[in-house]
């Protein structure tokens, strides 16, 4: 199921915050996006999540137009994961990921066996059935991202929207996280997500979508449009981009380092 902007303009009142965005996210592939705070990025997906319909353009989900969709048809194509949750309530992580089974049923129903069945088989894809009884509170930020990811997968969708899922974790969660998100997309989702991480974007992404001033900067391949420039123009910051080659280096990768 791809996911395609076109020609999208979008004003807060008189104040434009996105010029003219267009992009495709192939099913089976990561799309990020890059940019600088204030680039867009947020509004760009809450259009695409349909929280924001008053733009110019079209978003066409598997050749049908978001904005001729109702909410509850969009929640059965589209799962959002955001930066961080913190519920009012301690639910159990079964609980939490039981929340992303509610687009099958009734607002009054409460779940059943197969809400129950696909809950726990989420839990299972990501390898953290181990979790399922924790209270989801007393979680540390990696495994408390997974449970949302399990969520998101537990609502059958088949494009996920991640909101800088790797922002409040430490290096190894951050990759962690990253490659249960790359074996999704091997597996057929489409995924969408943002970063303010280059590195981690080349490594990870199919395509990059690099947003500058409410425009995009550039969109491709990330081994092809990724370089010192780009990054320059994006941060404003100069930068080296040096390739490191090491036996036991298991995604090879640029660093950007700061001249």
């Amino acid at each position: 199921m791809s996911v395609e902007v076109k020609n999208l303009f979008f004003k807060y009142s008189e104040r434009s915050i996105l010029e003219d965005i267009s992009f495709k996210a192939e099913q089976g592939q990561i799309t990020s996006l890059l940019g600088a705070n204030g680039a867009g990025k947020s509004t760009l997906f809450k259009c695409i999540l349909g929280l924001f319909k008053h733009y110019e353009g079209e978003i066409i989900i598997e050749d049908k137009k978001l904005k001729n969709l109702n909410q509850h048809d969009l929640s059965r194509m589209i799962a959002y994961v955001p930066q961080s949750s913190y519920p009012a309530f301690n639910y159990s992580v079964f609980e939490m990921v039981l929340m992303g089974t509610s687009s099958f049923s009734m607002a009054w129903e409460n779940p059943g066996l197969a809400q129950k069945e696909a809950a726990e088989e989420s839990l299972k894809d990501l390898g953290i059935y181990y979790l399922k009884d924790r209270d989801y509170q007393n979680l540390s930020g990696g495994e408390r991202q997974l449970v949302l990811i399990a969520r998101a997968i537990a609502q059958k969708t088949k494009v996920l929207i991640l909101d800088e899922i790797t922002a409040n974790l430490d290096y190894g969660n951050q990759l962690e996280v990253l490659e249960k998100v790359k074996n999704l997309a091997i597996k057929g989702l489409t995924v969408i997500l943002s970063t303010h991480n280059p590195e981690q974007a080349f490594m990870f992404s199919d395509r990059i979508v690099a947003l500058q001033n409410k425009k995009v900067l550039a969109n491709g391949n990330p081994k092809i449009i990724m370089d010192s420039a780009l990054i320059k123009k994006m941060y404003k910051v100069d930068v080296e981009m040096v390739s490191l080659y090491k036996d036991k280096i298991r995604f090879m990768a640029p660093t950007f380092m700061i001249n």
